[in-house]
């Protein structure tokens, strides 16, 4: 407090070091010799939590704690996030054992802590998992009446990486290294973010027992995906996805397990696939919509080509076109490739299109639900009348130099 306060009357407090559980209400009483009240004022202190924002893939992440210096040598320091322990400080050094296996060489605290008060955290190489409110609490095990001393929270949010690619490359690289030693025996299992009815986070990539185990994943990533040769001895656990398409954005998490069924890593990474841009001129002769995927496809596999409207553009069923499904204003004007199955190439063309074709259509690939997906957006530039110097209407696609169409000219 203040020097002369009793003559100056400014009767402010000053706390040192604040943090989010010095939250309260603060009263300020002065009485008199007697015990009479002379003045009472209260104020409410809120005391923001600390939060620190990081990128996955950065090399450590510090969460903040500092605090008066020369703390007493017998007090125990411990980091916890949630349930688990995250790091503990007793005795005059770490004590490892008591950490959470997850935990195990990724954590350290500065040298002389209790006699600097900084009891900084540093967090070796964060992942999205790592997100989340972490406790500090210096107390004294001790004296139970006063176990707390001092007692800070930090939220580390640990952003996911993106990676983007446009619509049509051949193969994507979702990212995951670790530098944890993993035994032979550790379980990979890569998951997608996708929920619906009766479905939530499907399989796309399990490696286990020495090798990859296809017949555990969804349907939707059957011969899609591959992950490199000995990934457990080099740490990378990047997963590879062939024929990417906006139907596969999303974010895929890579779980790392132990014989035991423990986590030991999980990773997380958001995919971003452009969708597919097609532009062409009215009075074109056709226009191709691309949609190439894996091949040899189940043959009972149904094939629906859908407008913005959802009105059926072109239905392939039972190994060849549906003509009867289509929606009038398509009939005769739409193709696929043969053997589309087989090749994997179920691209539409459309013939003579017109503005009015203009928009979203997307394709379907279903076999007991939904195997394969793509969106192509179609722009077809309508033509424009332009009158000439004889009084003509001359038709020509709005794509052409827009200067005025000039009379003949004899010479």
């Amino acid at each position: 407090m203040n020097e002369d306060l009793l003559k100056t009357g400014d009767f402010s407090l000053t706390l040192k070091y604040p943090t989010d559980r010095d939250t309260k209400i603060y009263t300020c009483a002065v009485y008199s010799r007697e015990g009479n009240i002379m003045f009472k004022k209260a104020v409410n202190l809120k005391v923001k939590v600390c939060q620190v924002e990081v990128q996955e893939g950065v090399e450590s992440v510090c969460l903040p704690f500092k605090t008066t210096a020369n703390l007493p040598r017998d007090v125990v320091v411990e980091w916890q996030c949630g349930e688990m322990m995250v790091h503990v400080y007793e005795n005059g050094s770490d004590q490892p054992e008591e950490q959470d296996e997850y935990y195990r060489e990724r954590t350290k605290m500065n040298e002389d802590m209790l006699k600097t008060g900084d009891l900084t955290l540093t967090l070796k190489q964060p992942i999205d998992w790592d997100s989340g409110e972490y406790s500090c609490e210096v107390s004294n095990r001790d004296n139970r009446m006063n176990r707390i001393w001092r007692h800070k929270t930090v939220l580390l949010i640990v952003k996911v990486p993106q990676v983007e690619v446009e619509s049509g490359v051949e193969s994507v690289q979702l990212p995951c290294h670790t530098t944890f030693h993993l035994s032979a025996d550790a379980k990979v299992e890569w998951m997608d973010s996708y929920t619906d009815v009766g479905i939530s986070n499907r399989k796309v990539h399990v490696y286990e027992n020495g090798s990859d185990q296809p017949e555990k994943q969804h349907q939707v990533y059957r011969d899609r995906t591959k992950m490199n040769e000995d990934l457990l001895k080099t740490g990378d656990l990047s997963l590879a996805l062939k024929h990417p398409t906006d139907g596969d954005n999303r974010t895929y998490t890579c779980t790392v397990y132990s014989s035991e069924g423990n986590i030991l890593l999980k990773k997380q990474v958001e995919l971003k696939v452009g969708v597919c841009q097609v532009e062409v001129n009215e009075g074109a002769e056709s226009v191709q919509l691309p949609f190439k995927t894996t091949q040899n496809l189940p043959e009972d596999a149904e094939v629906e080509w859908r407008d913005s409207l959802n009105k059926k553009a072109h239905v392939y069923q039972n190994g060849s076109d549906q003509a009867d499904k289509q929606h009038q204003g398509y009939r005769d004007r739409t193709k696929m490739n043969e053997d589309l199955l087989k090749t994997g190439d179920l691209s539409l063309t459309l013939k003579h299109p017109t503005d009015g074709d203009s928009g979203e259509y997307s394709c379907e690939v279903s076999m007991n639900g939904r195997i394969r997906y793509k969106t192509v957006q179609l722009k077809v530039k309508g033509r424009v009348q332009v009158q000439d110097q004889t009084g003509d209407i001359r038709n020509r696609s709005s794509s052409i130099d827009p200067t005025p169409l000039m009379a003949d000219q004899s010479l």
